[in-house]
């Protein structure tokens, strides 16, 4: 028991230090997001860059408030990529001192990971899911049966759009950690991983068609990615457990 933090405080002092926890997140995305409430339509800009690229050059509001709103939404929603880490900070020193040390060394590197794969599975889905989801939905546009059918996307709509692909995708790209914790708490072991590889491209498929729109290619592009990542999962946990093995054959010794 020498190797876990020493803490007798009652639960009202956990309670304080959680308070003060959440106070530091709260404060960490108000100030995240004034600031990017000041450059708003230029994060906008930015995000609609994939329409531009697929050849829309037009997106509309109908609703007199709606390009103030989404301006609002816009700020928060960089806002929360931007405060992520304070606030995955905050949570590591509420927990860490209730863990072992060993713990601590087990956990943090998926701590470290998880940021890194988010990071990942937008970039991928901003610079190459969405121009291409986007070229195949705009190209419904044209003459059809002499009536011409023109996009013309509104603001609210294409943010959400946006969001849902650039979240979907970050999220998704986690499939990593997730097992690996599973694998760690002894949920699921490398070896029934092995063999649900077939109910694991079942549920891949079925989580790619329910977060990117009903184009085939779109959910190719979250499909196969995923199912990659369930295979360095399942390489990286072999990792992890040689390691565990060498580390619990040398503790003897010390």
């Amino acid at each position: 028991m020498k190797d876990i933090d020493e803490t007798k405080a009652p639960l009202l002092d956990h309670l304080i230090e959680l308070r003060r926890r959440l106070l530091w997140s709260v404060a960490a995305l108000g100030v995240a997001f004034l600031g990017c409430l000041y450059v708003a339509r230029p994060i906008f800009a930015f995000l609609v860059q994939p329409l531009l690229k697929a050849g829309q050059g037009k997106i509309i509001y109908t609703d007199i408030f709606e390009a103030f709103f989404v301006e609002i939404k816009v700020a928060l929603f960089a806002a929360l990529m931007i405060a992520s880490p304070v606030i995955a900070i905050q949570l590591w020193r509420f927990i860490a001192p209730g863990l072992y040390a060993q713990e601590k060394r087990a956990f943090l590197p998926f701590l470290l990971m998880t940021p890194i794969l988010f990071t990942a599975g937008a970039a991928m889905a901003y610079y190459v899911a969405m121009p291409i989801a986007l070229t195949y939905l705009l190209g419904y546009s044209g003459n059809v049966g002499g009536i011409e059918q023109e996009a013309l996307p509104g603001v609210g709509n294409y943010l959400s759009f946006v969001t849902k692909f650039i979240f979907g995708f970050g999220v998704a790209f986690l499939l990593p950690v997730l097992l690996m914790l599973l694998e760690r708490a002894g949920i699921v072991t490398r070896d029934q991983l092995k063999r649900g590889r077939r109910y694991a491209i079942v549920a891949i498929v079925a989580v790619a068609a329910v977060l990117t729109p009903p184009d085939i290619f779109s959910q190719i592009l979250l499909a196969v990615p995923l199912y990659l990542l369930y295979e360095f999962a399942i390489v990286a946990i072999w990792f992890t457990q040689r390691r565990r093995a060498r580390d619990a054959a040398e503790a003897p010794a010390e």
